[in-house]
């Protein structure tokens, strides 16, 4: 069972008011932080999200097939989380659409640090 999913991050304040913004309407928050790293979720049971800087000190970057997916409920929601994100400034790495018919709805981006993220609703 999945706990949570971290992400490196370049700017962790910038970072942090940008997941904050987006991940609202799911009723996730800011719920831990320190220096390096910040935890989201709804509360200390549904953790979903941590930004960090990178514990080595060296560069953050994304790997290639790494992908941090988030199911916000519905067809409709992921549309409105893509565009919420799109909105707060990440680039579309796949518009909202059904990709596996009757099985999978997916909506892709990426942060400003190229973390690549879909919002998925399956069925």
């Amino acid at each position: 069972m999945l706990s949570y999913a971290t992400i490196g991050v370049t700017d962790l304040e910038k970072s942090e008011a940008f997941y904050n913004e987006l991940l609202a309407p799911l009723g996730a928050k800011t719920l831990i932080t320190n220096e390096r790293i910040i935890f989201f979720g709804k509360s200390m049971e549904e953790l979903i999200l941590a930004i960090c800087i990178p514990y080595n000190e060296k560069e953050q970057n994304c790997g290639n097939g790494n992908m941090l997916a988030i199911s916000p409920g519905s067809k409709e929601k992921c549309d409105e989380m893509y565009n919420r994100a799109i909105a707060l400034g990440a680039t579309c790495d796949g518009a909202p659409g059904q990709r596996i018919p009757d099985v999978f709805y997916g909506a892709y981006f990426r942060d400003f640090d190229g973390n690549k993220i879909v919002f998925n609703h399956f069925g």
